[in-house]
């Protein structure tokens, strides 16, 4: 990973057989990340992204390997109990237009993954919040 800041704009970029979600913690804990919004696209050859079923909940997992394109990727970084936290969603398509995505658990890039992290001023930490079984922003 290679990136360079532009006051509180971070261009990154993600290198072949580097894992998305750590190359994001890596910047995070880096440049004292807080809170930021993500967004990026590229190529990956092995992901795995989830649905959470709300009633039950518990998320549901598909893991893809093939070559697939990162048409959207986006999300947030922040924090939960003060300690780093990210929530990103990822949509790949392959070579027949067909696409697949959810919640992000992995992503390892193909070719290369370029993305913009919007950093913000300020912390929105997150909470369980027993009713949906989720850790939402706790303002």
């Amino acid at each position: 990973m290679e990136y360079k800041r532009f006051g509180n704009k971070i261009i990154v970029r993600i290198d072949k057989d580097e894992e998305i979600l750590e190359q994001v913690k890596e910047l995070a804990l880096k440049e004292n990340i807080r809170l930021a919004a993500v967004q990026a696209l590229g190529a990956t050859n092995s992901f795995t992204v989830g649905v959470y079923d709300v009633a039950e909940k518990q998320y549901y997992a598909n893991t893809f390997s093939g070559s697939f394109e990162i048409v959207s990727l986006t999300g947030t970084i922040n924090t939960m109990n003060g300690a780093f936290y990210t929530h990103l969603h990822m949509s790949a398509g392959n070579d027949k237009g067909e696409v697949f995505g959810g919640h992000l658990n992995r992503a390892v890039v193909s070719a290369t993954c370029e993305m913009v992290v919007d950093v913000l001023d300020g912390t929105v930490d997150r909470q369980y919040d027993p009713i949906t079984g989720l850790n939402l922003f706790k303002f």
